[in-house]
């Protein structure tokens, strides 16, 4: 298996991989993921520009020439009011089933953070599922800790009505 940064050209093979994330997760929580239609198509222009980018990770998992794999992941400015003025965000990583329980999304992380410690980012964020313990057991291992817990409420008639009523 050969993890690499990913190249424009790859964003091919990585946009049904995108699908099939964003599929997963809004069958998760509708609410927290309700993607527009075709949400892979609006990543098309966003991952060529973090395939060009030296601030940001794009990898890429192959297989015989074959994409099985993707991670993603930013720098982003922290609100006016840190000490830490920017932080490394864990957008999105997948693994094609068929190749889960190999170590291939540790790796891709483990890269990652030795990426993101080469370019001088002194913290890595990001979020997983409620549902998705497998990724909270993942990130552990490779170091990552609770640091928040988000909530959500949506406030049409029928949410508000329940909610009042507890």
């Amino acid at each position: 298996m050969l993890i690499r940064p990913a190249t424009p050209a790859d964003i091919p093979a990585v946009l049904p991989m995108v699908a099939q994330i964003c599929a997963l997760h809004e069958s998760w929580d509708h609410a927290k993921y309700g993607f527009l239609a075709h949400p892979e198509q609006r990543y098309q222009k966003w991952l060529g520009r973090l395939a060009n980018n030296e601030r940001s990770v794009f990898l890429v998992a192959e297989n015989n020439q074959q994409l099985v794999a993707f991670l993603i992941a930013t720098v982003e400015q922290e609100i006016p009011i840190y000490r830490l003025q920017e932080f490394a965000f864990i957008h999105d990583i997948w693994v094609e089933p068929e190749y889960r329980q190999q170590g291939i999304a540790r790796q891709m992380v483990m890269l990652s953070v030795e990426r993101f410690h080469q370019i001088g980012v002194k913290q890595i964020r990001l979020d997983t599922a409620i549902v998705n313990e497998t990724a909270r057991r993942l990130f552990a291992s490779c170091g990552f800790r609770s640091s928040t817990v988000e909530m959500l409420l949506e406030t049409d008639g029928a949410s508000l009505h329940e909610t009042k009523k507890r």
